[in-house]
Protein backbone atom coordinates (compact mmCIF):
# COMPACT_ATOMS: atom_id res chain seq x y z
CA UNK A 1 0.00 0.00 0.00
CA UNK A 2 1.66 3.05 -0.86
CA UNK A 3 2.02 6.47 1.07
CA UNK A 4 -0.88 8.13 -0.41
CA UNK A 5 -3.17 5.55 0.77
CA UNK A 6 -1.57 5.54 4.11
CA UNK A 7 -2.15 9.03 4.79
CA UNK A 8 -6.13 8.88 3.65
CA UNK A 9 -6.29 6.14 5.73
CA UNK A 10 -4.80 7.53 9.08
CA UNK A 11 -7.18 10.61 8.29
CA UNK A 12 -10.43 8.54 8.01
CA UNK A 13 -9.24 6.86 11.45
CA UNK A 14 -8.90 10.29 12.72
CA UNK A 15 -11.82 12.03 11.59
CA UNK A 16 -13.65 8.67 13.40
CA UNK A 17 -11.98 8.82 16.99
CA UNK A 18 -12.48 12.46 17.03
CA UNK A 19 -16.28 12.20 16.26
CA UNK A 20 -16.55 9.52 18.55
CA UNK A 21 -14.51 11.57 21.57
CA UNK A 22 -16.68 14.95 21.03
CA UNK A 23 -19.59 13.11 20.64
CA UNK A 24 -19.46 11.31 24.09
CA UNK A 25 -18.35 15.02 25.26
CA UNK A 26 -21.51 16.56 23.70
CA UNK A 27 -23.39 14.18 24.85
CA UNK A 28 -22.14 14.13 28.43
CA UNK A 29 -22.16 18.13 28.47
CA UNK A 30 -26.07 18.04 26.88
CA UNK A 31 -27.35 16.13 29.33
CA UNK A 32 -26.01 18.04 31.98
CA UNK A 33 -27.69 21.52 30.44
CA UNK A 34 -30.83 19.44 29.81
CA UNK A 35 -31.03 18.53 33.66
CA UNK A 36 -31.11 21.87 34.89
CA UNK A 37 -33.76 22.53 32.04
CA UNK A 38 -35.68 20.14 33.69
CA UNK A 39 -35.16 21.82 37.01
CA UNK A 40 -35.88 25.07 36.13
CA UNK A 41 -39.34 23.78 33.83
CA UNK A 42 -38.20 24.36 30.64
CA UNK A 43 -39.57 22.34 27.59
CA UNK A 44 -36.10 22.04 25.09
CA UNK A 45 -35.85 18.26 24.51
CA UNK A 46 -32.82 16.53 25.03
CA UNK A 47 -32.29 16.41 21.13
CA UNK A 48 -31.96 20.33 20.72
CA UNK A 49 -29.82 20.91 23.50
CA UNK A 50 -27.69 18.10 22.22
CA UNK A 51 -27.86 19.33 18.72
CA UNK A 52 -26.43 23.19 20.28
CA UNK A 53 -23.76 21.53 22.00
CA UNK A 54 -22.85 19.81 18.90
CA UNK A 55 -22.81 23.16 16.50
CA UNK A 56 -21.01 24.69 19.25
CA UNK A 57 -17.93 22.36 19.31
CA UNK A 58 -18.03 21.66 15.62
CA UNK A 59 -15.45 24.11 15.03
CA UNK A 60 -13.28 22.51 17.84
CA UNK A 61 -14.25 19.36 16.39
CA UNK A 62 -11.69 20.88 13.74
CA UNK A 63 -9.41 22.35 15.41
CA UNK A 64 -8.58 18.74 17.51
CA UNK A 65 -8.57 17.44 13.54
CA UNK A 66 -6.80 19.33 11.94
CA UNK A 67 -4.07 19.70 14.90
CA UNK A 68 -3.51 16.23 15.20
CA UNK A 69 -2.86 15.69 10.89
CA UNK A 70 -0.70 18.95 10.97
CA UNK A 71 1.30 17.53 13.97
CA UNK A 72 1.26 13.97 12.31
CA UNK A 73 3.01 15.54 9.14
CA UNK A 74 5.44 18.27 10.29
CA UNK A 75 6.47 16.54 13.57
CA UNK A 76 9.08 19.42 14.35
CA UNK A 77 5.93 21.58 15.69
CA UNK A 78 6.18 19.28 19.06
CA UNK A 79 9.49 17.62 18.52
CA UNK A 80 10.62 20.60 21.56
CA UNK A 81 9.43 22.30 24.26
CA UNK A 82 10.12 25.77 22.62
CA UNK A 83 8.48 24.55 19.18
CA UNK A 84 5.44 23.10 21.48
CA UNK A 85 5.28 26.61 22.74
CA UNK A 86 5.42 28.45 19.43
CA UNK A 87 2.39 26.37 17.73
CA UNK A 88 0.50 26.61 21.25
CA UNK A 89 0.75 30.18 21.25
CA UNK A 90 -0.33 30.03 17.52
CA UNK A 91 -3.69 28.42 17.71
CA UNK A 92 -4.89 30.72 20.52
CA UNK A 93 -3.94 33.53 18.24
CA UNK A 94 -5.73 32.44 15.44
CA UNK A 95 -8.26 29.92 16.62
CA UNK A 96 -10.08 31.74 19.98
CA UNK A 97 -11.06 35.11 17.91
CA UNK A 98 -12.15 32.18 14.92
CA UNK A 99 -13.74 30.60 17.48
CA UNK A 100 -15.62 33.64 19.22
CA UNK A 101 -16.77 34.58 15.74
CA UNK A 102 -17.91 31.53 14.67
CA UNK A 103 -20.62 31.39 18.16
CA UNK A 104 -21.48 35.00 17.57
CA UNK A 105 -22.42 33.56 13.98
CA UNK A 106 -24.14 31.26 15.76
CA UNK A 107 -26.29 33.17 18.52
CA UNK A 108 -27.40 35.37 15.50
CA UNK A 109 -28.76 32.27 13.13
CA UNK A 110 -30.87 31.22 16.20
CA UNK A 111 -31.94 34.40 16.67
CA UNK A 112 -32.75 35.14 13.35
CA UNK A 113 -30.92 38.54 13.17
CA UNK A 114 -27.84 39.45 10.93
CA UNK A 115 -24.34 39.53 12.61
CA UNK A 116 -23.63 42.16 14.29
CA UNK A 117 -19.66 42.53 15.19
CA UNK A 118 -20.48 44.94 18.03
CA UNK A 119 -22.06 41.49 19.87
CA UNK A 120 -18.87 39.59 18.79
CA UNK A 121 -16.69 42.56 20.33
CA UNK A 122 -18.72 41.89 23.83
CA UNK A 123 -18.25 38.33 23.89
CA UNK A 124 -14.46 39.38 24.56
CA UNK A 125 -15.37 41.76 27.18
CA UNK A 126 -17.17 41.89 30.56
CA UNK A 127 -19.75 40.19 31.37
CA UNK A 128 -19.44 37.34 28.81
CA UNK A 129 -15.86 37.45 29.54
CA UNK A 130 -16.16 33.86 31.04
CA UNK A 131 -16.96 32.76 27.97
CA UNK A 132 -13.53 33.51 26.54
CA UNK A 133 -11.85 31.85 29.56
CA UNK A 134 -13.74 29.06 28.78
CA UNK A 135 -12.65 28.93 24.96
CA UNK A 136 -9.09 29.39 26.39
CA UNK A 137 -10.42 26.26 28.26
CA UNK A 138 -11.41 24.44 25.36
CA UNK A 139 -8.43 24.96 23.26
CA UNK A 140 -5.82 24.52 25.83
CA UNK A 141 -7.51 21.08 26.52
CA UNK A 142 -7.23 19.90 22.86
CA UNK A 143 -3.90 21.31 21.80
CA UNK A 144 -3.03 19.12 25.02
CA UNK A 145 -4.59 16.32 24.23
CA UNK A 146 -3.94 16.19 20.57
CA UNK A 147 0.09 16.98 21.29
CA UNK A 148 0.00 14.24 23.75
CA UNK A 149 -1.09 11.58 21.27
CA UNK A 150 1.11 12.63 18.32
CA UNK A 151 4.18 12.79 20.95
CA UNK A 152 3.36 9.26 22.09
CA UNK A 153 2.53 8.23 18.47
CA UNK A 154 5.94 9.67 17.57
CA UNK A 155 7.63 8.15 20.42
CA UNK A 156 6.18 4.22 19.60
CA UNK A 157 7.45 4.84 15.87
CA UNK A 158 10.41 5.74 16.78
CA UNK A 159 10.32 2.87 19.16
CA UNK A 160 9.48 0.16 16.48
CA UNK A 161 12.32 1.96 13.82
CA UNK A 162 14.76 1.09 16.61
CA UNK A 163 13.73 -2.40 17.27
CA UNK A 164 13.64 -2.25 13.45
CA UNK A 165 17.14 -1.55 12.97
CA UNK A 166 17.97 -3.64 16.02
CA UNK A 167 16.85 -6.54 14.46
CA UNK A 168 18.29 -5.79 10.47
CA UNK A 169 21.59 -5.19 12.55
CA UNK A 170 21.36 -8.38 13.91
CA UNK A 171 20.47 -10.82 11.33
CA UNK A 172 22.88 -8.59 9.75
CA UNK A 173 25.61 -9.98 12.13
CA UNK A 174 23.92 -13.69 12.40
CA UNK A 175 23.83 -13.59 8.25
CA UNK A 176 27.75 -12.41 8.64
CA UNK A 177 28.58 -15.18 11.16
CA UNK A 178 27.22 -18.05 9.18
CA UNK A 179 29.02 -16.80 6.13
CA UNK A 180 32.13 -16.86 7.97
CA UNK A 181 31.14 -20.44 9.45
CA UNK A 182 30.75 -21.83 5.84
CA UNK A 183 34.19 -20.27 4.93
CA UNK A 184 35.83 -21.75 7.90
CA UNK A 185 33.98 -24.97 6.53
CA UNK A 186 34.61 -24.81 3.44
CA UNK A 187 38.34 -24.19 4.06
CA UNK A 188 38.27 -27.58 6.86
CA UNK A 189 36.77 -30.00 4.38
CA UNK A 190 39.43 -29.90 1.28
CA UNK A 191 42.21 -29.49 4.55
CA UNK A 192 40.65 -33.05 5.45
CA UNK A 193 40.39 -34.17 2.59
CA UNK A 194 44.24 -33.48 1.75
CA UNK A 195 45.27 -35.13 4.44
CA UNK A 196 43.10 -38.15 4.64
CA UNK A 197 44.40 -38.91 0.88
CA UNK A 198 48.31 -38.28 2.09
CA UNK A 199 47.31 -41.32 4.83
CA UNK A 200 46.14 -43.76 1.55
CA UNK A 201 48.93 -42.35 -0.77
CA UNK A 202 51.38 -43.67 2.40
CA UNK A 203 49.46 -46.88 1.77
CA UNK A 204 49.90 -47.62 -1.76
CA UNK A 205 53.36 -46.91 -1.56
CA UNK A 206 53.57 -49.98 0.74
CA UNK A 207 52.95 -51.82 -2.50
CA UNK A 208 50.28 -53.97 0.18
CA UNK A 209 47.06 -53.88 -2.27
CA UNK A 210 44.97 -55.15 0.50
CA UNK A 211 45.68 -52.42 3.18
CA UNK A 212 45.41 -49.96 0.50
CA UNK A 213 41.39 -51.33 -0.43
CA UNK A 214 40.80 -51.13 3.16
CA UNK A 215 41.83 -47.59 3.48
CA UNK A 216 40.35 -46.57 0.45
CA UNK A 217 36.81 -48.22 1.98
CA UNK A 218 37.61 -46.28 5.23
CA UNK A 219 38.16 -43.10 3.32
CA UNK A 220 34.76 -43.18 1.80
CA UNK A 221 32.93 -43.53 4.86
CA UNK A 222 35.27 -40.28 6.66
CA UNK A 223 34.08 -38.93 3.32
CA UNK A 224 30.24 -39.53 3.40
CA UNK A 225 29.89 -38.44 7.00
CA UNK A 226 32.25 -35.43 6.53
CA UNK A 227 30.18 -34.28 3.41
CA UNK A 228 26.47 -34.97 5.81
CA UNK A 229 28.26 -33.53 8.71
CA UNK A 230 28.77 -30.20 6.77
CA UNK A 231 25.34 -29.28 6.10
CA UNK A 232 24.29 -29.74 9.46
CA UNK A 233 25.10 -27.12 12.23
CA UNK A 234 25.27 -29.15 15.11
CA UNK A 235 25.97 -33.61 15.44
CA UNK A 236 25.89 -35.14 18.28
CA UNK A 237 28.74 -36.12 20.93
CA UNK A 238 28.66 -39.73 19.60
CA UNK A 239 28.80 -39.33 15.96
CA UNK A 240 31.69 -37.26 16.05
CA UNK A 241 33.65 -39.60 18.27
CA UNK A 242 32.49 -42.26 15.90
CA UNK A 243 33.75 -40.08 13.08
CA UNK A 244 37.25 -39.64 15.19
CA UNK A 245 37.20 -43.49 15.50
CA UNK A 246 36.78 -44.57 12.11
CA UNK A 247 39.54 -41.34 11.27
CA UNK A 248 41.94 -43.49 13.70
CA UNK A 249 41.16 -46.90 12.48
CA UNK A 250 43.02 -45.45 8.84
CA UNK A 251 45.35 -43.70 10.05
CA UNK A 252 46.29 -46.97 12.31
CA UNK A 253 46.69 -49.05 8.50
CA UNK A 254 49.57 -46.29 8.49
CA UNK A 255 51.09 -46.24 11.50
CA UNK A 256 50.65 -49.55 12.99
CA UNK A 257 51.53 -50.70 16.22
CA UNK A 258 52.89 -47.09 16.44
CA UNK A 259 49.92 -45.50 16.87
CA UNK A 260 48.70 -45.45 20.29
CA UNK A 261 45.82 -43.88 21.62
CA UNK A 262 44.32 -43.64 25.11
CA UNK A 263 41.04 -42.32 25.01
CA UNK A 264 38.44 -41.55 28.10
CA UNK A 265 34.58 -41.29 27.40
CA UNK A 266 31.86 -40.01 29.99
CA UNK A 267 28.16 -39.88 29.23
CA UNK A 268 28.38 -37.16 26.73
CA UNK A 269 27.38 -39.17 23.91
CA UNK A 270 23.73 -37.45 23.23
CA UNK A 271 24.94 -33.39 24.07
CA UNK A 272 26.05 -31.90 20.53
CA UNK A 273 28.68 -30.11 18.97
CA UNK A 274 29.62 -28.10 15.86
CA UNK A 275 30.36 -31.12 13.24
CA UNK A 276 34.25 -31.97 12.43
CA UNK A 277 34.94 -30.34 15.26
CA UNK A 278 37.60 -32.64 17.01
CA UNK A 279 39.47 -34.31 13.88
CA UNK A 280 41.22 -31.18 13.27
CA UNK A 281 43.07 -31.22 16.92
CA UNK A 282 44.09 -35.62 16.88
CA UNK A 283 45.48 -34.93 13.45
CA UNK A 284 47.64 -31.95 15.03
CA UNK A 285 48.69 -34.74 17.88
CA UNK A 286 49.21 -36.96 15.51
CA UNK A 287 51.51 -34.58 12.79
CA UNK A 288 53.44 -33.32 16.27
CA UNK A 289 53.57 -36.81 17.80
CA UNK A 290 54.28 -39.35 14.99
CA UNK A 291 55.99 -37.34 12.29
CA UNK A 292 57.83 -36.08 14.78
CA UNK A 293 60.05 -39.06 16.19
CA UNK A 294 60.38 -42.66 15.48
CA UNK A 295 58.31 -44.92 18.37
CA UNK A 296 55.06 -45.48 19.75
CA UNK A 297 52.36 -42.46 20.17
CA UNK A 298 51.23 -41.31 23.53
CA UNK A 299 48.27 -39.69 22.26
CA UNK A 300 45.34 -39.07 25.20
CA UNK A 301 42.01 -38.00 24.35
CA UNK A 302 39.06 -37.19 27.31
CA UNK A 303 35.71 -36.48 26.49
CA UNK A 304 33.56 -35.71 30.38
CA UNK A 305 30.93 -33.72 31.14
CA UNK A 306 31.59 -31.11 34.20
CA UNK A 307 28.11 -29.91 34.97
CA UNK A 308 26.59 -27.90 32.53
CA UNK A 309 29.66 -28.59 30.58
CA UNK A 310 31.44 -30.25 28.14
CA UNK A 311 34.69 -31.01 29.09
CA UNK A 312 37.11 -31.60 25.99
CA UNK A 313 41.36 -32.72 26.44
CA UNK A 314 43.78 -33.81 23.78
CA UNK A 315 47.47 -34.07 23.90
CA UNK A 316 50.47 -35.47 23.14
CA UNK A 317 54.50 -35.39 24.18
CA UNK A 318 56.34 -33.08 23.29
CA UNK A 319 59.58 -34.23 21.74
CA UNK A 320 62.10 -32.87 22.93
CA UNK A 321 64.91 -31.33 20.12
CA UNK A 322 61.97 -32.44 17.38
CA UNK A 323 61.59 -30.47 14.19
CA UNK A 324 58.69 -29.02 14.37
CA UNK A 325 55.80 -30.05 12.04
CA UNK A 326 54.88 -26.63 10.10
CA UNK A 327 51.39 -28.25 8.87
CA UNK A 328 49.08 -25.49 7.77
CA UNK A 329 48.01 -23.95 10.81
CA UNK A 330 44.79 -24.39 10.57
CA UNK A 331 43.89 -26.57 12.90
CA UNK A 332 43.67 -24.59 16.34
CA UNK A 333 43.09 -21.14 14.70
CA UNK A 334 39.72 -23.02 12.68
CA UNK A 335 38.42 -24.53 15.82
CA UNK A 336 38.69 -21.68 18.44
CA UNK A 337 36.52 -19.45 15.49
CA UNK A 338 34.28 -22.05 14.79
CA UNK A 339 33.50 -22.36 18.58
CA UNK A 340 33.36 -18.63 18.81
CA UNK A 341 30.80 -18.39 16.46
CA UNK A 342 28.89 -21.48 17.28
CA UNK A 343 28.40 -20.58 21.30
CA UNK A 344 28.84 -16.84 20.84
CA UNK A 345 31.61 -16.70 23.87
CA UNK A 346 30.52 -19.59 25.96
CA UNK A 347 32.94 -21.95 24.96
CA UNK A 348 36.84 -21.42 25.10
CA UNK A 349 39.84 -23.13 23.63
CA UNK A 350 42.79 -23.18 25.38
CA UNK A 351 46.41 -24.54 24.52
CA UNK A 352 49.80 -24.99 26.36
CA UNK A 353 53.13 -27.05 26.76
CA UNK A 354 53.25 -28.54 30.26
CA UNK A 355 55.05 -31.25 31.75
CA UNK A 356 56.23 -32.38 28.79
CA UNK A 357 52.98 -32.46 26.41
CA UNK A 358 51.22 -30.23 24.74
CA UNK A 359 47.23 -30.24 25.41
CA UNK A 360 44.78 -28.58 23.77
CA UNK A 361 41.50 -28.37 26.15
CA UNK A 362 38.21 -27.54 25.28
CA UNK A 363 34.97 -26.14 27.45
CA UNK A 364 31.76 -25.67 25.68
CA UNK A 365 27.95 -25.64 27.23
CA UNK A 366 26.69 -28.87 27.13
CA UNK A 367 23.22 -29.57 25.48
CA UNK A 368 21.67 -32.54 25.38
CA UNK A 369 19.82 -33.07 21.70
CA UNK A 370 16.19 -34.43 21.47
Amino acid sequence: MDQLSLTWREARNTLLVNLLVWGVLCAVGAAGVYSDVLRQGGTRSYGRVLLNWDLNHALMLTLSVSLYLIFRRWPALTASARAIARSYALVLFIFVPLQMLYLAVLDAARADQPLDLAHVWQLFVTPHGFDVFLEFAWTTGTFTAVAAACIWRGSQARDRAWQQALTDNLNLNLELERQRMLALRAQLEPHFIFNALNAISALVRTSDGDLALNGINRLSDLLRYALTASSRDWVTVGEELAFVGDYLALQRLRYKARLQVAMEVGDVQGGDCPPLLLQPLIENALRHDLDCHEGQSDIRISVQRDGGQLHISISNPVTPGATPNPGLGLGLANTRARLQLAYRGAASLHSAARDGRFEVEIRMPFHAQE
